[in-house]
C-alpha cells in the first residue's frame, strides 16, 4: 500500500510539474499516454488473437498499426467487423478522441498565451547590433529622433526600448511624438531595467550600444546605477565590453556610477551639462547654437578616428591639413583626451584624431597646398577682464551649479542677483558655494512673471540676464509658459529702454522653442533636448563624454566667440584658411564663425552659426561678426 501511495505521489508530482512547465511538457505527457494505450491494445490483440470477422489473427506490429490509425482517426473503425475486435477498437478510438481533443485545447491555450505575451511585450528580442534604451522619460523622443538620423546609412537598424510601461502605450507615444522613423524599426518591451531576468529580454549581449535614461520619480539616479550594475555584472554577459551611455542628474552620484560601470559606461551629468552651457551661453551670445550643432546628428559632428597619415607631424601642421573638416584634438592609446594640445606636439602611433566633420566620409587630408593671406593677419591684443553684473530670474535645482560655474569665470568685483519666488530661496542663496571671492551674490523675492516686479529690478543695468524655468515646483508646460511670460516682459523693457539686453533662457520642452523666438532672446538652452543629444552621441562615440568634460571645464580648452577683427583685417574678402592660420599662431583652433545677414536662411535656428566651414571659400566680414575658436583662455 505504501508503495502504491509512494508511486501515486510521484506520478502526481511529475504531472503537476509538467503542468507548470507549459504546453510542450503537456504534449509530451499526452504522447506518452497515447503510446501506452496503443501498445496495450496491440499487445491484447496479439495475445488473444482477436481479429476482424473472417480475417487472420494480427501480429503485434500489425495490431499496433491498426490501433494507431483508430486513435488518430475515429472514422477508421466504421469498417471493422466482429464484435470482439470492434469493442477493443472502440476503447482505442475513445481514448484517441480524448487525447486529440485535449491536445487541441493545449495548443489553443499555448498559442493564446504566446500572443498575450507578445501583446504585453515580454517576448525575447532576437535582434543583433541594435541600440537599447532603458527607462522612460521626456528625453526619449529626442534620443530616438537623433538615432533615426544616425541610422539613415545603416542596414536594418533597430532600437529596442524597455521600461516599466505598457508596450502598446509606449508604441503609441513614440508614433505620435517622433514622426518619421526612416529605415529604423522601434521594438518596445515591458519590464524592469534593474532586473537581470527582464534585461535578458532585450538581448544586451548582441547590442551595439545601450542608453540608460534617468526615469521620472524619486531617486532616479539609483535606478540608473542599478541598471548599469545589472548589465555589467550579469553572470551570462558577453566578454566584449558594452558601450553604455547613462544619464545621471546629481553629480554627487557620478563617482558611484563610475565605480559600477568602469570603462564600459559614459556618464552624461545632465544638470552639470545644462548648467555649464547656460553659463557659457550667457557670457557669449550665440554659443548655444555651437553646442547644438556639435551634438546634433543633422549637421557636423565630433568623430574620433585613426589617421595614420598624421603620424610624425606636429599638431599645428595637422590642424592646417584638412579643408573639409576641423582637427580639434587627440586621443592617446590609453583613451586620454586632449583638446587643442600644444602646436609643436608630435602625433604618435596609436593616437586617434578628434575631428569635427559633416560625416566620416568627409574626413580626409587636403590635396592642395594651403594658401592664406599672411598680410591680413593682425597681432593679438590683450583682453582686459571687467566686473560683470548678472541677473538670474527664476530658480530650479540647477541654480546652485550655475552660480558656482559663473563664479569660476567672472572678474573680481562681479555681482549676481537672484530673483524668484520659490520657497526657502533666501536660505538656499545664503548657503550657495562660490569659487573664490570674485562674485558676490544677493537675493530678491519677487514674482518674475510680473511686469511691475521686473521693472523694479532695473534689468537694463545688468550685463547678462538668465531666465530659468521653475521645473522643481511646476510641470514642464506651466514652467515654460511662465518663462515665456517673463521673456515677453523683458522684451518690452528692452524696447522701452532702446537697449539690447543679453538674455539667455532655459526651456524645458523643445516644442516651446519656436514660440519663444518672438521674445528675441539671444539664446535658448533646451534642457531635455541637450541631454538627449548628448546621450545619443555618446552611444555612437565612446569618447564623447570625455571630450565634452574638457570642453566645458575652465581648466581645459573651451569654445569662445571673439570679434573677427581681432584676428584678421576685414577690409576685403578672406578665406577661412587665413582665419585658421591667425588662430593657430595664437595657440587656438578656429572651428567656425557667426555671421548674421538679413535674408539669410536659418532653418536650424542656430543664430547665424556655421561650424566647420569650407576653408577655401572667401567671405566678407563685418565688425559685429564673430569667430568661433577653441582656446585655453
Amino acid at each position: 500500500m505504501k508503495k502504491r501511495d509512494s508511486l501515486g505521489t510521484r506520478l502526481r508530482y511529475a504531472f503537476d510539474k509538467s503542468m507548470a512547465a507549459g504546453p510542450i511538457a503537456l504534449i509530451g505527457w499526452l504522447a506518452a499516454l497515447s503510446l501506452v494505450i496503443i501498445i496495450a491494445a496491440a499487445t491484447f490483440l496479439a495475445v488473444t488473437r482477436i481479429a476482424p470477422q473472417g480475417g487472420e489473427p494480427l501480429g503485434f506490429l500489425e495490431a499496433f498499426w491498426e490501433s494507431l490509425m483508430r486513435s488518430i482517426d475515429s472514422g477508421t473503425m466504421g469498417g471493422d467487423t466482429g464484435w470482439a475486435f470492434r469493442l477493443v477498437m472502440l476503447v482505442v478510438t475513445i481514448a484517441g478522441i480524448f487525447v486529440l481533443s485535449t491536445l487541441i485545447g493545449i495548443l489553443s491555450a499555448g498559442v493564446d498565451g504566446k500572443l498575450n505575451e507578445l501583446r504585453k511585450g515580454r517576448s525575447r528580442v532576437l535582434e543583433t547590433d541594435h541600440t537599447i534604451i532603458l527607462n522612460w522619460s521626456p528625453s526619449i523622443f529626442d534620443v530616438i529622433s537623433e538615432l533615426v538620423i544616425a541610422n539613415a546609412s545603416r542596414r536594418r537598424p533597430r532600437i529596442v526600448v524597455m521600461a516599466n510601461m505598457d508596450k502598446v502605450e509606449m508604441e503609441d507615444e513614440i508614433a505620435a511624438k517622433v514622426g518619421k522613423l526612416g529605415n529604423t524599426r522601434i521594438i518596445c518591451r515591458s519590464g524592469d531595467p534593474t532586473d537581470l531576468y527582464d534585461l535578458a529580454i532585450v538581448n544586451p549581449q548582441t547590442s551595439r550600444s545601450i542608453i540608460v535614461l534617468s526615469p521620472d520619480g524619486d531617486d532616479p539616479d539609483s535606478q540608473v546605477i542599478k541598471s548599469v550594475l545589472a548589465l555589467v555584472n550579469d553572470p551570462s554577459r558577453r566578454t566584449d565590453p558594452y558601450n553604455i551611455a547613462a544619464e545621471i542628474r546629481d553629480g554627487k552620484n557620478a563617482d558611484v556610477a563610475r565605480v559600477v560601470g568602469g570603462a564600459e559606461v559614459q556618464l552624461v551629468l545632465a544638470d552639470q551639462l545644462i548648467s555649464r552651457i547656460v553659463v557659457h551661453s550667457s557670457r557669449q551670445s550665440g554659443l548655444s547654437g555651437v553646442y547644438s550643432e556639435l551634438l546634433d546628428f543633422d549637421g557636423c559632428e565630433i568623430y574620433t578616428t585613426e589617421q595614420s597619415d598624421l603620424v610624425g607631424r606636429t599638431f599645428g601642421e595637422a590642424v592646417m591639413a584638412y579643408e573639409h573638416c576641423a582637427l580639434i584634438g587627440l586621443c592617446d592609446s590609453n583613451g586620454r583626451v586632449s583638446l587643442n594640445p600644444p602646436s609643436d606636439q608630435l602625433i604618435g602611433k596609436g593616437s586617434r584624431a578628434i575631428i569635427i566633420a559633416e560625416d566620416d566620409a568627409a574626413i580626409k587630408l587636403g590635396s592642395a597646398k594651403v594658401a592664406f593671406d599672411s598680410a591680413a593677419i593682425v597681432s593679438q591684443q590683450p583682453i582686459e577682464a571687467k566686473p560683470e553684473r548678472t541677473l538670474i530670474l527664476g530658480w530650479n535645482r540647477r541654480g546652485p551649479i550655475i552660480t558656482y560655474e559663473l563664479s569660476r569665470y567672472v572678474a573680481p568685483g562681479s555681482t549676481l542677483t537672484i530673483a524668484a519666488d520659490t520657497p526657502g530661496l533666501e536660505r538656499e542663496v545664503a548657503e550657495l558655494p562660490v569659487a573664490g571671492d570674485n562674485l558676490s551674490v544677493s537675493c530678491r523675492i519677487t514674482d518674475t512673471s510680473s511686469s511691475t516686479a521686473l521693472a523694479s529690478l532695473n534689468v537694463p543695468s545688468y550685463d547678462h540676464v538668465l531666465v530659468l524655468g521653475y521645473s522643481e515646483t511646476m510641470a514642464a508646460q506651466p514652467a515654460d509658459t511662465r518663462t515665456l511670460v517673463t521673456l515677453l516682459h523683458l522684451r518690452k523693457i528692452a524696447d522701452d529702454a532702446g537697449l539690447h539686453i543679453s538674455i539667455v533662457s532655459e526651456m524645458i520642452d523643445v516644442r516651446n522653442r519656436e514660440l519663444a523666438a518672438v521674445t528675441k532672446a539671444d539664446d535658448f538652452v533646451v534642457s531635455n533636448r541637450l541631454v538627449s543629444l548628448m546621450l545619443a552621441q555618446a552611444s555612437e562615440n565612446q569618447y564623447l563624454a570625455a571630450i565634452f568634460d574638457e570642453l566645458l571645464d575652465e581648466k581645459g580648452s573651451e569654445i569662445y566667440m571673439r570679434p573677427v577683427a581681432g584676428y584678421v583685417a576685414i577690409d576685403k574678402p578672406l578665406t577661412f584658411w587665413t582665419i585658421a592660420e591667425s588662430a593657430r599662431l595664437r595657440g587656438e583652433i578656429a572651428i567656425g564663425y557667426r555671421r548674421i545677414r538679413a535674408g539669410d536662411a536659418d532653418q536650424r535656428a542656430l543664430g547665424g552659426v556655421t561650424v566647420n566651414p569650407l576653408k577655401s571659400e572667401a567671405l566678407t566680414y563685418l565688425p559685429e561678426d564673430r569667430i568661433i575658436v577653441l582656446a585655453r583662455d
